[in-house]
């Protein structure tokens, strides 16, 4: 497997400060904030008519700024994480202003209050770092996508990392099934996918199927093919919020449900056969999936009939080469008899993973978060 893997980002610090600061002189819009504070289950910090604290603006995990106050501190220090809140949807010099405070978003009350109570809920229920969530990908059809994400999420919970498996591909026949566990009791997607706000991530994880020391979201078997964008973000925003690692299979057609999935996505993995016809296929799927998320890498699959190599394939599609997919005799066999991808600590598939996991984690191996 080619170079270190581990996503730039993945920097944050165990029990770091977890009240957000509010930043703002107009009463009307502190009130709105400190309400959907309260609504979050946050209690923030407030610079209200006063200097912020030294160090506040610097140690916030999340910072809620208020135009009226935006022009006073665009010279402060840049940090991520600002969300600059206005309330005058005709004030189009907002924009600029966001950009001289390096804001990350600009909201406007009352209409982004739902989005806003999530993401402030986020940062309250955050204790330390968020998993490491891992999207696969497959370049075309037929790729082994399913295979390999089932594979990493055995492979990171044998090696006793807190685990969940998010089966976001409707039309995929349902993970639990790869993984032998179509019976098992617990909740599937249908449960969630009317769900329009805050999941809690304990809540999320006790009610799912837990398969091979994992927990696993997967699709029943009925009628039901779709995931509101809303439900998507919900649901994966809580089970990052878990810590550990998280795994989304995630189908080959970008719709907004699978937009919200790449947008939450620490690093991205395109499966691709080593065909002509597979690498053309997978070039419009990596343009598409690129737009999204900056940190894609391609997992190329033997063998090579093409002549060419793994190196060769990756640079065709402008992508970083995660690794080789080897070969794994028996793989179908064994799948018939119930065990799941990745379950033979000793095969390729399974070091394949093992070694993923070992260069992806902060600080290498890694145990459970």
């Amino acid at each position: 497997m080619a170079g270190a893997i581990t996503p730039e980002h993945l920097g944050a610090v165990d029990g770091c400060q977890v009240r957000p600061l509010i930043v703002t002189e107009d009463e009307r819009l502190l009130d709105d904030l400190l309400r959907l504070c309260a609504a979050a289950g946050a209690k923030p910090e407030v610079a209200h008519g006063a200097p912020i604290r030294r160090g506040s603006w610097e140690g916030a995990p999340l910072v809620l700024l208020g135009d009226d106050c935006a022009g006073r501190l665009a010279g402060r220090a840049r940090r991520a994480g600002v969300l600059l809140i206005g309330q005058d949807l005709d004030d189009h010099g907002i924009w600029r202003r966001a950009v001289d405070v390096g804001a990350d978003h600009v909201l406007f009350l009352p209409d982004a209050e739902t989005w806003l109570v999530d993401r402030i809920a986020d940062v309250a229920e955050g204790v330390g770092r968020q998993a490491l969530t891992v999207g696969v990908i497959g370049g075309s059809g037929g790729a082994g996508a399913s295979t390999l994400a089932c594979a990493l999420a055995v492979t990171a919970a044998r090696g006793g990392r807190r685990t969940m498996l998010i089966d976001g591909d409707p039309l995929g026949g349902g993970l639990d099934v790869l993984l032998g566990g179509e019976s098992a009791q617990g909740l599937r997607w249908p449960a969630f996918a009317e769900s329009r706000g805050r999941v809690g991530a304990g809540a999320l994880e006790e009610s799912l199927p837990q398969l091979h020391a994992l927990r696993v979201l997967s699709w029943d078997r009925g009628d039901s093919v779709a995931i509101p964008p809303s439900a998507m973000r919900s649901v994966l925003a809580a089970a990052r919020r878990r810590g550990g690692v998280v795994v989304v299979d995630l189908p080959r057609r970008i719709d907004d449900a699978a937009v919200e999935a790449l947008g939450q996505l620490d690093l991205g993995l395109l499966v691709v056969p080593a065909e002509l016809r597979a690498v053309a296929a997978a070039h419009r799927v990596a343009a598409s999936v690129g737009m999204v998320l900056r940190d894609l890498r391609a997992v190329v699959r033997g063998p090579f009939g093409s002549g060419l190599d793994d190196e060769q394939i990756a640079r065709l599609l402008g992508l970083p080469l995660a690794g080789e997919l080897p070969r794994e005799p028996g793989l179908s066999a064994a799948l018939d008899s119930g065990s799941p991808p990745g379950g033979s600590a000793r095969g390729p598939l399974a070091r394949f993973c093992a070694d993923f996991w070992d260069r992806a984690m902060p600080g290498g191996g890694g145990g459970a978060s």
